[in-house]
């Protein structure tokens, strides 16, 4: 069993001893932590707190859970049902309630829940907020209200149309151009909730054909439920028997998208937030930002247009807090996270669909053709194991040292920029290891490369 507790909410396999995996008893305990921050810091005077759930098998227990221990420290509830993160996250606005709950694991397997906690702007808590939250857990200083002042429990269903319509309202969606366009469009939503959301969605847009792959959303994934190419053979062989003209795949709680070219390749992850955002700038001239982590196509896009990209550290509130700083018009993560402020400042796949779509529309050619017209990267992704002893920290300083020369960010880990490819390694904070992430103009020099800073990890350990 395993129970992670981090900023962004707690994640953990169901079931096991208290403390070593998300039971009932330690979602009370978050869930009352949670409670109590909200209740000192927040500016809203609803006093209501949204929650929402994946279609995982889990979910109901975890709701109840969430939902009776809110009840028990004064919040109103409401209840979004089975409902995507962005979706919750524009319904805490929208209901002008004072934070909210998502109850999903993401792209992790069906064995695990989580709790990811948002605050009154419908955002993820940054790390001080985070750690508050988590030493007010470890501390069990609870406090309970009365039977007189015990919350109460609204659902309200309303908020999956009330996202497509935020989604269709976007000034840079154009449905008339997609209507016309008469795309048929496939999607993989791993039996969660992207089936419920999305075909109504592309209805909505005009699209008249659509392959449905996986969209009960039954918890019982039909797959490994992470996006990866790896992952997405049914999909894929849909495609390659020219079914439709493009594939859309989501992620459990609908937050990431994969695309999938009309001949059955890989669009590339990196590549979604790419191409969104060529086409923003197209239209909205202004500043781009992704994490150190993210292909170095979308610098040269942005800079293509005239304008500047920033990299932030790892971490969708990492790229939040920059694309403020900056005044960024989209940004997200090579992992399939579209950020779009015009809509929220949350990653989510509703509005890349519309605007791909969009884009498609406007450019008239195969999606194949339009992957093409972008500079061509590639990532590869190792790691190093090292003793516990072994100080991490010194390890990354020295490398510093050694590459002194180029350009390096150390902002979140170090970043070396070399002037056609680059690196970047990262601590982990649960093991004893490095991740290392290299692209280059091939998979054969990303590789050579990170290789290369293993080797010097390896020497620097000794």
């Amino acid at each position: 069993m395993t129970l992670i507790k981090s900023i962004s909410g707690i994640r953990g396999t169901i079931g096991g001893r208290v403390g070593e995996g998300l039971n009932p008893l330690d979602i009370v305990k978050f869930t009352t932590a949670y409670a109590i921050f909200i209740r000192k810091t927040t500016t809203v005077d609803t006093n209501k707190i949204v929650i929402g759930r994946d279609a995982r098998i889990s979910g109901d227990m975890v709701r109840d859970i969430i939902a009776g221990t809110l009840m028990g420290m004064g919040w109103n509830v409401v209840d979004l049902g089975l409902a995507t993160t962005p979706t919750t996250e524009l319904a805490v606005t929208m209901e002008n309630a004072c934070g909210g709950i998502i109850i999903t694991a993401s792209h992790n397997p069906k064995q695990w829940n989580a709790l990811k906690l948002l605050n009154e702007k419908g955002e993820f808590l940054n790390a001080k907020e985070g750690e508050e939250i988590l030493a007010l857990a470890e501390s069990e200083d609870f406090n309970y209200v009365d039977v007189d002042q015990l919350g109460v429990y609204h659902r309200d269903s309303t908020y999956d149309q009330k996202h497509i319509a935020s989604v269709l309202a976007l000034d840079l969606v154009d449905v008339e151009a997609i209507r016309k366009a008469n795309f048929r469009v496939a999607i993989d939503c791993v039996n969660s909730v992207g089936g419920i959301i999305l075909p109504e969605l592309l209805d909505q847009l005009g699209v008249k054909h659509i392959e449905k792959l996986y969209c009960e959303p039954t918890g019982h994934f039909a797959h490994n439920p992470e996006p990866l190419e790896k992952n997405l053979g049914d999909i894929m062989d849909l495609m390659k028997e020219g079914k439709a003209d493009v594939a859309f795949v989501v992620d459990p709680d609908v937050d990431r998208l994969a695309i999938i070219c009309e001949d059955g390749s890989m669009y590339g992850e990196e590549y979604t937030l790419v191409t969104v955002a060529d086409y923003i700038l197209k239209h909205t001239p202004g500043n781009t930002v992704s994490n150190l982590s993210s292909t170095r196509a979308l610098r040269d896009v942005t800079q293509k247009h005239g304008m500047k990209h920033f990299a932030s550290a790892v971490g969708e509130v990492n790229v939040v807090t920059k694309m403020k700083e900056v005044n960024a018009v989209i940004g997200g993560e090579g992992n399939g996270g579209i950020i779009y402020p015009e809509s929220h400042y949350g990653r989510d796949a509703l509005v890349g669909i519309a605007l791909f779509l969009t884009h498609l529309a406007h450019e008239g050619k195969k999606v194949s053709e339009v992957r093409a017209s972008y500079p061509s990267y590639f990532i590869a992704k190792n790691k190093v194991d090292l003793t516990p002893e072994i100080d991490v920290d010194a390890i990354l300083e020295k490398v510093k040292a050694i590459y002194k020369d180029e350009d390096i960010n150390d902002i979140d880990g170090v970043k070396i920029d070399f002037p056609t490819k680059w690196v970047h390694l990262r601590k982990s904070n649960t093991e004893a290891i490095i991740r290392i992430y290299s692209e280059a103009q091939s998979m054969d020099e990303a590789e050579a490369l990170g290789n290369e800073i293993i080797k010097v990890i390896k020497d620097l350990s000794k």
